[in-house]
């Protein structure tokens, strides 16, 4: 009961990290179509920035500022740079922000060194929020969780129930429209890639004082983040939350199984042949918990190619 408990709330709490930062991707996704490659990077700058202002000021003004500041970047390589490429196509935008994850990857070495740094939650922030059979769990889980839940509150009601959410919504289906009608389309696109980006750096400020702040971070989150918005559906933001979910749950419960074929087979008095084959048969499921996004991934895609909540158009 502990294990099942421990192990859904931790797969719940990294699948709302995972829809911090797939959530900027789905929505510039879904309006520019562009598949940022330099997403998971704005999210590591996130947390280094973060890092940087709780060190001269406090936590609270480094989650706060370091998103802007992030937001701000966004805003600089959509004006500067994609805007540039956009009509090329696709493959110039892929190439550009592939080279552009590559920077700041080196600029945070250069700046920071090629080693974790010291970001830590404050103190008033580290405390147990309730107690599991005899084991505290961190407030700090639960704190990520809410800011989460906040994130996709407040985007589905800016969205769906705001001017600006309309004229957002009209310039992804109809920008000709939206344009002829007075809007500035090339704005609203440049507002949405700084947002998105802003909403990545606040999943870096968030995340950098629980999970190690490294130059790796981006790396190690960057395809997990695709394949959210894959299984989630290109463009639609709650199926990027169910797809986060899915996947944290997965991953989550998947290193705690130590199961494997091997003794499956034991069921049926064949349990020794297996473990004498070995290779696959023999490998538990924690050792590949590493590949279950993926393999949730396929199984989707085999079942619904759009994701699961994309359009089929």
């Amino acid at each position: 009961m502990e294990f099942l408990i421990t192990s859904t709330l931790n797969g719940v709490i990294y699948g709302m990290l995972l829809f911090m930062v797939s959530a900027g991707l789905t929505l510039i996704f879904g309006m520019m179509g562009v598949l940022n490659f330099a997403h998971a990077s704005f999210y590591m700058l996130g947390a280094y920035f973060a890092y940087t202002l709780s060190s001269i000021f406090n936590f609270w003004i480094g989650l706060l500022v370091a998103p802007l500041i992030v937001g701000i970047i966004g805003i600089l390589v959509e004006r500067y740079l994609l805007r540039r490429v956009h009509s090329y196509g696709h493959a110039h935008e892929l190439l550009l922000t592939f080279g552009l994850a590559f920077i700041f990857e080196e600029l945070v070495k250069l700046f920071y060194g090629d080693y974790p740094v010291n970001y830590r939650m404050p103190d008033d922030l580290n405390f147990a929020a309730f107690n599991i059979f005899g084991t505290d769990y961190p407030f700090y889980r639960v704190f990520i969780g809410g800011v989460a839940l906040a994130m996709f509150i407040s985007l589905l009601l800016m969205l769906n129930k705001t001017r600006v959410g309309i004229v957002v919504r009209g310039a992804e289906r109809l920008p000709q429209i939206a344009q002829a009608l007075g809007h500035n389309v090339p704005l609203v696109f440049m507002g949405v890639f700084g947002a998105g980006a802003a909403l990545a750096g606040l999943g870096g400020a968030v995340a950098g004082a629980f999970y190690p702040t490294n130059p790796n971070m981006a790396l190690e989150l960057g395809v997990i983040v695709f394949v959210v918005v894959v299984v989630g559906g290109l463009g639609s933001l709650t199926g990027s939350l169910l797809a986060s979910l899915m996947i944290g749950l997965f991953s989550s419960f998947a290193v705690g199984l130590d199961w494997s074929l091997a003794g499956a087979f034991d069921w049926v008095g064949l349990g020794d042949w297996a473990r004498s084959v070995g290779g696959l048969l023999t490998m538990s499921i924690s050792s590949i918990s590493g590949a279950m996004p993926f393999l949730l991934m396929l199984i989707v895609l085999l079942v619904r190619p759009a994701g699961l909540m994309g359009s089929k158009n």
